[in-house]
């Protein structure tokens, strides 16, 4: 397994249950945390995977011969100009050949723009003196969430897409060691376009999501109200509102799809309306705070969704560079991140003196906030709520202005 990241060691100690794996990755502090019998990061249930299979395997910054050979490295955006970096394929592919022998199995989980298996990755993988043929290759992308992951790996469907027959039923068998959902096979390209797809219908339907929510605030509406009645026809399902769109895949992806075509226009629209969401959260701040000087604001939440310490691509980044360009001096507090674009400071010294609580992420802990607790440490009262988490009728008697993104019954 070349990468050792949020997908790839996951995969690790699944495959690890059936089978000898080294995990491979370029982080030298990873290998030696896992050798030493540690986990780099928190994920349910992968501490405990990892102790049923250690003996299963091992991590190493080198590959090594083998029979099948996963991919699961990063495939960021370079965002000056919208385009997919591959490098991270390119590498791992590379790393490989040296070591490719005829009859081995080459998987690539990375998402990737369509074509990439083919006119990237298997040319590479031909500097090793083995044809196509001799070698196999599959497209195989993950489906699953932070904070969920091995349940989703285990339980969720999965696309398999080759060049051949032969590849496909390789592949099959081995997945078929842990996935108990169903597995479909394709061919490699349409493998690469599917899950293009699934991440860009999520994406349009948060767009669309958000422009109703601004719709709703000038007319006098509660969206999540509307959304929630809407949701009652049986063929409408509309997810919810918010501050942006982050992570790896939802605010990445749609963007790999835009690269080969011009045939892109409403997925390039719903990214642009996602991505302007935190300018529109920082409006309704403005707004809030328009007659105080040098206000200060705290920032609850800035994993770009609730219950892990995943910033990727985090919408809060953007809103809180934002704020600082216009003058507001910011504060933050996010009770499982530990780094991060600006220190996180505990809950007291966060909310300490400021004029304005803005929820950019839906962790359950806040739910459990106390206003009245707040209040007494606040200079003024003020709360924007973006994932609608509050009671917000108990943050009114502590006498708290709020404003929640999308109730436009909440706006004088």
């Amino acid at each position: 397994m070349l990468g050792l990241g949020y997908i790839g060691l996951p995969t690790s100690l699944l495959l690890a249950q059936n089978f000898e794996v080294i995990g491979v990755d370029i982080n030298n502090d990873v290998v030696e945390k896992l050798n030493s019998g540690q986990i780099p990061f928190k994920e349910p249930g992968l501490n405990d995977l990892f102790l049923k299979v250690k003996n299963n395997f091992r991590a190493s910054t080198n590959v090594d011969y083998a029979d099948v050979f996963l991919i699961a490295v990063p495939t960021p955006l370079d965002k000056s100009v919208k385009v997919a970096d591959l490098k991270h394929v390119q590498s791992a592919a590379r790393m490989i050949f040296p070591y490719l022998k005829e009859g081995n199995l080459v998987i690539l989980e990375s998402t990737v723009p369509p074509g990439s298996s083919e006119q990237l990755v298997a040319p590479i993988l031909g500097r090793s003196g083995l044809k196509q043929g001799d070698f196999g290759l599959v497209h195989c992308p993950e489906r699953a969430i932070p904070g969920n992951t091995i349940y989703e790996m285990i339980h969720n469907d999965r696309i398999i897409g080759g060049f051949d027959y032969s590849s496909l039923d390789r592949a099959k068998e081995i997945y078929a060691s842990f996935v108990r959902g169903n597995l479909y096979l394709t061919d490699i390209r349409t493998a690469e376009l599917v899950k293009l797809m699934e991440n860009s219908y999520r994406d349009i339907n948060i767009a669309l999501a958000n422009e109703f929510a601004q719709i709703a605030e000038e007319c006098k509406i509660n969206i999540w109200e509307a959304i929630f009645l809407a949701n009652k026809h049986p063929r409408v399902n509309i997810l919810k509102p918010g501050p942006g769109v982050g992570g790896h895949c939802i605010s990445i992806d749609p963007w790999f799809l835009t690269e080969g075509t011009t045939k892109c226009r409403m997925v390039s629209l719903a990214r642009e309306i996602n991505d302007s969401m935190p300018n529109y959260v920082l409006k309704i701040v403005r707004e809030l705070l328009d007659k105080i000087n040098e206000p200060t604001i705290t920032v609850l939440g800035v994993s770009y969704k609730g219950n892990v310490d995943d910033t990727r691509e985090t919408p809060a980044l953007k809103f809180i560079k934002l704020a600082e360009n216009e003058g507001f001096n910011v504060k933050v507090h996010d009770p499982y991140v530990k780094v991060f674009y600006k220190n996180i400071l505990n809950f007291n010294e966060a909310v300490m003196g400021s004029d304005c609580i803005i929820v950019m992420t839906d962790h359950d802990i806040f739910k459990n906030i106390k206003p009245e607790h707040v209040s007494n440490i606040m200079r003024n009262k003020n709360l924007v709520d973006t994932r609608s988490i509050f009671n917000i009728e108990l943050w009114k008697k502590a006498g708290f202005n709020i404003r929640v993104l999308g109730d436009g019954k909440q706006i004088p």
